[in-house]
């Protein structure tokens, strides 16, 4: 009997490693992004002002239960390259509506800013310094102009904008004392070297050092064993969640299917809101 016990055990635990996420109903449908002006339930694109006139811009999506004069906690999100399973643009980012579900959370979709071109970055970052005080303002007019908690404010990112969470979101100590805490789904900075200037571990580890005891939440499809064990020897004593999931796409629209860990993840998102 045990041993029967077993064998069913190992094969309903391969069957869910083997879900494709395209064969699981969605339960929320992103919001498509508009040129009009904020409102409760709307997703629409904002230009900073140094950038009026050009193609860079940002996303804004304001709850459906927001009132002005409240305060919200803040999602900033960054995307992934573009590629089959991703565009690469903010119009195409998913978790912070995924988490909120619409309510509750401004969510605002950063760009990497190509200064040179103008315009969004769909792969990698543009110019570094450029994406980075980009987001540093648009933080503060978000706070300031929608009731953003300046208290509340979480980095979150899929595959380039996982590696963004710290990459990005860890590039200074100004932009790093911005965050409560940190989702970063599918790749971390460090794990591997990239294509790009200061992608290796010693570099990757300066910038983890700037995170100190704040949360990451952090998953990656099939497997998260490589990045338990990287940050195992960058960051013992940091606060890190791991999430493997039971599929095997590259993708953030996880978050809009009605799975187990996406309640993992709301959980905890709201779990380090009320924590002191």
């Amino acid at each position: 009997m045990t041993k029967s016990i077993i064998f069913i055990s190992w094969i309903f635990f391969h069957s869910l490693m083997a879900i494709d996420l395209d064969q699981v109903r969605t339960d929320l449908v992103t919001q498509s992004v508009t040129n009009h002006s904020p409102a409760p339930g709307k997703r629409v694109r904002q230009f900073h002002k140094n950038y009026v006139g050009s193609k860079v811009y940002h996303t804004l999506y304001l709850p459906t239960d927001w009132v002005k004069g409240k305060s919200y906690p803040v999602i900033v999100e960054y995307a992934g390259n573009k590629w089959k399973s991703s565009p690469g643009t903010v119009e195409g980012s998913n978790l912070g509506y995924g988490i909120s579900g619409g309510q509750g959370v401004i969510w605002v979709c950063m760009p990497f800013v190509d200064k040179l071109n103008k315009k969004n970055a769909k792969t990698w970052w543009g110019n570094v310094d450029a994406t980075v005080a980009y987001c540093k303002t648009t933080v503060q007019l978000i706070c300031a102009d929608y009731g953003g908690d300046s208290s509340k404010v979480f980095i979150a990112g899929f595959s380039r904008g996982a590696i963004a969470c710290n990459y990005i979101g860890l590039h200074d100590d100004e932009i790093a004392s911005l965050w409560r805490g940190f989702i970063c789904h599918s790749h971390y900075d460090g794990v591997r070297k990239w294509p790009y200037n200061a992608s290796d571990k010693a570099s990757a580890k300066l910038r983890l050092q700037r995170l100190g005891k704040r949360p990451q939440f952090i998953s990656q499809e099939k497997s998260i064993d490589t990045t338990k064990t990287y940050l195992k020897n960058a960051l013992p004593a940091g606060n890190f969640t791991f999430q493997a999931m039971p599929f095997s796409n590259h993708t953030d629209a996880w978050v809009l299917r009605d799975l187990p860990e996406r309640k993992i993840l709301r959980d905890w998102f709201w779990k380090i809101i009320k924590e002191k």
